[in-house]
């Protein structure tokens, strides 16, 4: 075989192969074409080279040509992950066809095509307000007017909300005639931006318009800014106080350095000081000062703000020359009382309190009216004040109540002298418009230092020691500690009272009426029992006065009353008791005008029948004035109440009151019960019971403790008993038990009478 053919076979096969590699899956037939011409040629190992070499460079752009492809997702994957990242969204708009193609944007996240005309193409997403303005900025980047298209504006979002977002966009492609054909741009979400800036923008309004004088430091007290309230308080301009170091006008630098070390040991200080203004006048000042940090922890600014206190302590001292006069006798009240004392006690000298109250001024009021009152308190107050010492001063403490403050002074014989003037000029008679009023005083006295350390020991002692000369009336008592100890105990029990009211510590224990005869429960009487969760039970003997002179024993009475007729009404429902209920009814609530009202009121709200209750009432209550408690009795009476008169004997009932009286019992007091061991005690008990029966009152003696007691009341024809000797004073629980036992046993026979 010739060379030539030789390498001719060869390159026959390398060719076949480039051209299969090439074409062939493509273009078969070209290849075979390519392939014969190739070897028909005289240049034929040329021809191979070239052909070689091409192929090459084709390999070559094809290896380049995948490499840019991957070049180009990885740049897209950039891109898109730049966008998730950042959150803004990438738009595409073909402006002839309406097309808009949104990347990273979760509502549109495929490509979207709106009406050509429809400009802008999220028109419906813009704030209506915020939509002139973003049309006219399109339309002036499509006019080639703007390098770029710039918004904010406020966007719809997926909740229905509005959000402030930053459009940006450029044309990137034209037609042949230059026009916009296409747009592309980027939204990125600012709301928050916007928000911060917007409060900035006010933050910085309110402070360019705060009425007060606000300045900026640095870390090195070096003056940054100012407001406009600022300049106008001390004059020049802004630039002028620019770097000034801290000062204060009017002050020393030991002052300006004092305020700058009390800033370092606190966050916010602040300090009143007089400072002269550019009008030339001296204000009162409040500086404060409060520090500003850095992340570190570190002083980056102090800010200062000037407050004008002037007219705020112009007030003040009105107000404090108001409040420390009485109004209406044009004394020093209350408030300098204490204030003057305060000054008098810490010189350590000897003083003397006296606390004077008025005796039954409230009457006064009642019967003449508060007008003519108030003209008796200040003629009365302009006498006294004339009658006193020249260095001593007279106070109206309020109401009726007046003080002096006797100064520099211990001496028993000037102060009595005093009290003595005092009274008598009080008691002198007043003529005021037609009337001649006399009226009476009380006084307490107490002496500084020995009865007190403080103005308010001082006063409290002295109105103690008053409280005990307005027993007697007219007269002037000084302190001492056995008022003391009961004063605190009265008002420790008055207190406990308010408090068990509010709490429900007052309880209604039961104590039975027993028929002495029979052995049936003839009735019962509620006892009210004050029982305090740290002093236990506190004894009648004890709070009930109290609480009568307080006037508490009227909501007492009540609650008394409406509890007694509540379980009455259970007991009666479950038919363990269909007798009556007593209770007791205070002075107080006897003379209250809408007494009847308040019984009916607690009857309906029970559903107690009125004949299940009976009231009892003391000689002194109904003797004070007959004549009306008459009245009272018989409309009591009228709905069906019935009425007991307790602790008979004790009192001074007249046979010829006793007779009108509509009365249905007559309770025996124990202190008859037990002196019937003497002949004389028996004889006044027989003598009670016959007088109660011929009137034809029910005769109940109470405080029976002993069997012979009993047997006695027995042969002296009374009816029924109450005391010790069958039951003490029972709760309600308590009660209703024995009630139960009480029907068990007559229901099995057993033998009820308590006389053996």
């Amino acid at each position: 075989m010739k060379p030539r053919l030789k390498y001719q076979n060869v390159f026959n096969k390398i060719l076949s192969v480039l051209c299969a590699f090439a074409c062939v899956s493509s273009y078969p037939a070209i290849a075979d074409e390519f392939h014969q011409s190739l070897i028909d040629s005289p240049s034929y190992i040329a021809t191979v080279v070239i052909f070689v070499g091409v192929l090459v460079i084709m390999g070559w752009a094809i290896i380049s040509l995948r490499r840019s492809r991957q070049h180009l997702r990885h740049s897209q994957q950039l891109l898109k992950s730049t966008l998730e990242g950042s959150g803004d969204i990438l738009w595409d708009w073909n402006i002839v066809t309406g097309e808009v193609v949104r990347i990273n944007d979760e509502r549109h996240s495929q490509p979207t095509r709106v009406e050509a005309h429809t400009f802008p193409p999220n028109r419906a997403r813009i704030h209506p307000q915020d939509l002139p303005t973003v049309e006219s900025l399109i339309r002036a980047h499509l006019a080639q007017k703007t390098v770029f298209f710039e918004a904010s504006y406020r966007m719809l979002d997926e909740q229905g909300q509005w959000r402030w977002v930053l459009d940006r966009g450029k044309v990137v492609e034209k037609n042949a005639q230059l026009q916009p054909v296409r747009m592309t741009g980027t939204v990125k979400d600012i709301h928050d931006i916007k928000t911060t800036e917007q409060r900035l923008n006010l933050f910085a309004t309110c402070v360019e318009n705060l009425t007060d004088a606000m300045v900026i430091y640095d870390s090195e007290f070096n003056l940054i800014d100012t407001n406009p309230a600022f300049t106008q308080l001390f004059g020049l301009s802004r630039a002028h106080h620019h770097g000034h170091p801290f000062s204060l006008p009017g002050h020393t630098v030991q002052r300006s350095d004092a305020i700058k070390k009390s800033i370092a040991q606190a966050h916010h200080v602040q300090h009143e000081l007089n400072m002269p203004v550019i009008t030339g006048q001296t204000l009162c000042m409040e500086l404060g000062i409060d520090k500003v940090l850095d992340q570190e922890g570190n002083v980056e600014y102090y800010i200062m703000v000037f407050s004008d206190l002037s007219e705020r302590k112009n007030a003040e001292q009105a107000l404090n020359d108001l409040s420390n006069q009485d109004s209406l006798t044009r004394l020093a009240n209350r408030n300098q009382f204490f204030a003057d004392l305060d000054v008098l006690m810490e010189k350590d000298n000897q003083h003397a309190v006296l606390v004077m109250d008025l005796d039954n001024f409230k009457k006064i009021n009642d019967s003449l009216g508060h007008q003519l009152g108030d003209k008796l308190l200040i003629k009365l107050a302009q006498r006294l004040v004339e009658r006193k010492r020249s260095q001593d001063s007279f106070y109206r403490l309020g109401g009726d109540e007046f003080a002096l403050v006797m100064r520099g002074t211990n001496d028993i014989h000037t102060i009595t002298a005093t009290s003595k003037e005092f009274l008598k000029t009080i008691a002198t008679p007043f003529r005021m418009l037609g009337h001649e009023l006399a009226i009476t005083a009380s006084i307490g006295i107490v002496l500084s230092p020995e009865d007190g350390m403080t103005p308010q020991v001082l006063l409290k002692n002295a109105d103690t020691a008053m409280y005990h000369a307005k027993q007697q009336g007219n007269r002037y008592l000084f302190f001492n500690d056995a008022m003391n100890h009961a004063a605190v105990k009265r008002l420790q029990i008055e207190n406990l009272m308010r408090f068990g009211l509010k709490k429900d510590h007052f309880e209604v224990f039961y104590q039975p009426k027993m028929d002495i005869k029979t052995g049936e429960i003839a009735g019962m009487e509620a006892l009210v029992r004050f029982i305090t969760p740290k002093k236990g039970l506190i004894s009648p003997g004890v709070f009930i006065p109290i609480a009568e002179e307080t006037g508490q024993i009227i909501e007492i009475g009540e609650v008394v009353l409406r509890k007694a007729c509540a379980d009455v009404k259970k007991w009666r429902d479950m038919g363990l008791f269909n007798q009556r209920v007593a209770v007791n009814l205070s002075a107080k609530q006897f003379a209250l005008a809408d007494l009847t009202l308040r019984i009916d009121t607690i009857l309906t709200q029970t559903q107690l029948p009125a004949s299940a209750l009976e009231l009892e009432i003391t000689e002194g209550t109904v003797m004070d004035n007959p004549e009306h408690a008459i009245a009272i009795m018989h409309a009591l009476v009228d709905k069906g109440i019935h009425l007991a008169m307790d602790d008979f004997g004790t009192g001074y009932s007249s046979l010829s009151y006793l007779k009108r009286f509509p009365l249905h019992t007559l309770k025996i007091d124990r202190a008859f019960i037990v002196d019937m061991e003497n002949e004389r005690g028996k004889n006044m008990v027989d003598s009670i019971i016959t007088m109660a029966q011929n009137l034809g009152l029910h005769v109940v003696a109470e405080g029976v403790e002993e069997i012979e007691q009993l047997q006695q009341l027995q042969k002296l024809g009374c009816e029924t008993m109450q005391g010790y000797y069958y039951s003490k004073p029972l709760s309600s629980e308590q009660f209703e038990a024995f009630l139960g036992k009480h029907i068990k046993d007559k229901s099995q026979g057993q033998h009820l009478s308590l006389v053996q």
